[in-house]
């Protein structure tokens, strides 16, 4: 499978690992994980920003092209970082409370239940994360969208999707969600739980409407 980063406004392709809005390190426009996890990595901010919180992860397969942002960074990977237990929401950043995570839990599992899209959750400040262990701790494939919430900077909304999300789902759906939910004014006057909390919503009302020529049309 390969993946693809999608940096706003023009949603570019990324070829690079599934998770690397994660970790840290490798300067790169274009990244592509060729064993696991097809998906398109997009988000609302500067492509220095995602770049910077892409790059490392999952450094399986990098090819590097475009525009290149990561100034000497060093690629980050703490499984220490997961817990014992799966879950399907990790607050390595403590963003949440225990009942913000319980909620966004269980609307992931009806999520799932209802139409088979898989919704991942990272919240993390970089450099603090788990990293290259996410993939295999959450079976990465092309139904997950993996949605990483780190402001290191500025927006804090990142995604990466696989390719039958990416079928179903306008790509300009991630870039106007990350703007309204995801820029800075909006998570530091109501904090970085409402942001998270907000997406994760929009997220489920977008996947629960029928595909076809206008579904998610607006941000819900």
């Amino acid at each position: 499978m390969a993946l693809h980063f999608l940096p706003p406004p023009h949603c570019r392709g990324f070829s690079a690992s599934a998770l690397n809005v994660i970790a840290g390190g490798v300067s790169s426009s274009r990244l592509s994980l060729s064993d696991s996890g097809a998906g398109k990595w997009v988000s609302g901010f500067r492509s220095k920003s995602l770049s910077f919180l892409l790059s490392g992860a999952l450094s399986l397969s990098l090819s590097l092209s475009g525009i290149g942002y990561a100034e000497g960074k060093v690629g980050v990977n703490k499984p220490e970082l997961l817990p014992k237990e799966y879950t399907s929401v990790l607050d390595v950043a403590g963003f949440l409370s225990d009942g913000q995570e319980e909620r966004i839990a269980r609307e992931i599992a009806d999520l799932e239940k209802d139409t088979g899209y898989k919704l991942r959750v990272l919240a993390q400040n970089y450099p603090d994360t788990p990293g290259l262990a996410i993939k295999d701790f959450w079976q990465v494939d092309d139904r997950t969208i993996v949605f990483v919430a780190d402001p290191t900077f500025g927006n804090i909304l990142n995604f990466n999707v696989g390719e039958t999300v990416d079928l179903d789902v306008p790509r300009s759906f991630w870039s106007r969600l990350a703007g309204k939910y995801g820029n800075m004014f909006y998570w530091k006057e109501k904090g970085e739980d409402a942001s998270i909390e907000a997406a994760v919503m929009a997220i489920s009302n977008c996947l629960r409407e029928p595909v076809g020529p206008n579904n998610c049309a607006e941000v819900k």
